[in-house]
């Protein structure tokens, strides 16, 4: 299953066909019964050892990451003017990892150092306008992660090729109306708050945004969904261990993207 997050469809070690790099690890056969022993009597071989990737050593170096995007948000939270400058930089930061061969973790651990400024910037705009919604969109985003982290590790929740290809079209009709939303606020043309998102659905009392909102957080879930299913595969085939932060980084690109959709899901609502 091809995985929507580009980070990993430009990773040959999350490919569907495993390739030199991606073999997995054999012992070499033949072994005599003292050898055997021996083996069986080592302590566990971490990462480092095997120099594999292995699940242990994904959530530590994600950990890192989110921990670095924290510190960068503090910043941001206290200096929000630096906002604007750090989301073009992370945008091209993004880029750079996203096609970039081979991770690098200082080139991931620099993206969360300025998302996290760019996302603390963004907390204090809308923190401003309705106190208190910072922390409902962090309690919120835990929740969706953790609720989909745990459904998708008990296995009632996986990626299947129809969910996948729907998501795709969701993902572009969500990327076209974002689009044509910023249009028509710059023109004027809508003169809502939120553009079209600030629009009631007709017959209702209840704003587009609302709804669009829901889905994209619906989206972003799946997207973690896909994101697991990446890094088990890339787990199971033996990628070299450096892929583990190309597993933290297209995590941390999902969750910043989840964290803002409820943040402004949030803003709609208050709003009314």
């Amino acid at each position: 299953m091809a995985s929507s997050n580009p980070v990993f469809n430009n990773s040959p070690a999350f490919s569907e066909r495993p390739g030199k790099a991606t073999e997995i690890y054999r012992p070499t056969p033949n072994l005599s019964a003292d050898q055997l022993s021996e083996l069986y009597n080592r302590p566990a071989a971490t990462s480092t050892d095997t120099d594999r990737m292995t699940y242990e050593d994904t959530i530590v170096k994600t950990v890192i990451s989110f921990v670095i995007l924290l510190v960068g948000a503090g910043v941001g939270w206290f200096i929000p003017v630096l906002a604007l400058p750090a989301a073009l930089i992370g945008f091209v930061l993004a880029l750079v990892n996203i096609f970039k061969k081979k991770p690098s973790a200082g080139l991931v651990l620099a993206y969360a150092a300025v998302e996290g400024i760019f996302v603390g910037g963004i907390t204090v705009f809308f923190e401003s306008r309705y106190p208190g919604i910072a922390v409902q969109a962090v309690m919120g985003t835990f929740v969706v992660v953790g609720v989909t982290l745990a459904l998708f590790a008990s296995g009632k929740i996986r990626a299947s090729k129809k969910a996948t290809k729907i998501f795709l079209i969701a993902m572009v009709g969500y990327l076209v109306f974002s689009v044509l939303n910023l249009v028509l606020s710059l023109t004027g043309v809508i003169k809502t708050e939120n553009g079209l998102r600030g629009i009631d659905i007709p017959g209702t009392n209840i704003p587009l945004g609302a709804v669009i909102g829901i889905l994209v957080i619906v989206m972003a879930a799946y997207s973690l969904v896909l994101d697991f299913d990446s890094i088990q595969r890339g787990v199971q085939r033996g990628a070299p261990r450096v892929y583990a932060w190309a597993g933290a980084f297209g995590i941390m690109v999902t969750v910043v993207w989840l964290y803002l959709e409820i943040l402004r899901l949030l803003s709609i609502l208050r709003g009314r």
